[in-house]
């Protein structure tokens, strides 16, 4: 995906040096949506309690939005990750697992740029949450490639990262929301 001429490019270092919300894409300034609905939220820090409850035995953990430095012209925010073993200020590797709380404003970009990233970074599982529509679709990358491996409003799913696993249930997370 090669940027058109026109358009300045960024770095890290500069991303550093700015207010307000943004992601830095292949050196494309991104600004972020305005902050998430209260639905968006909950949603998110709901699945975050569910997945570190299930890792509480695992050298993994998950993390709300974090800055994941891809590289000098790469900066991304996912609403949440799972990595194992230990992170300094920033996330600099690929997480194992991914999910993005989508709306009507993040979707293009988390369906399309953002899969497109997460998979050439070797994300292990990329999860999209829909919140209006209670709706959740996972990716696991197989052979370079995300693969579809759930998609639904209810049901359960367990996701393997590296010795660790847990298994979400999408059912009881929309009773909570």
């Amino acid at each position: 995906m090669e940027a058109p001429k026109f358009v300045p490019l960024y770095t890290v270092e500069d991303y550093r040096n700015w207010s307000g919300d943004w992601e830095l894409i292949e050196g494309v300034a991104v600004s972020m949506a305005l902050s998430p609905s209260w639905k968006h939220q909950r949603l998110a820090l709901l699945l975050a309690k569910e997945i570190e409850e299930a890792l509480s035995e695992c050298p993994c953990s998950v993390c709300f939005e974090v800055d994941w430095i891809v590289d000098e012209r790469t900066v991304v925010r996912p609403d949440l990750v799972v990595v194992c073993g230990e992170v300094g200020d920033y996330l600099k590797r690929a997480p194992l697992v991914v999910f993005e709380v989508v709306s009507k404003s993040t979707a293009f970009k988390d369906e399309t740029v953002k899969f497109e990233l997460y998979q050439r970074e070797k994300v292990n599982y990329y999860g999209l949450v829909y919140p209006e529509l209670q709706k959740v679709r996972l990716f696991k990358l197989k052979d370079g490639k995300f693969e579809k491996v759930f998609e639904g409003e209810e049901g359960e799913f367990t996701l393997e990262a590296e010795d660790c696993h847990f298994t979400l249930n999408f059912g009881e997370l929309w009773k909570r929301v």
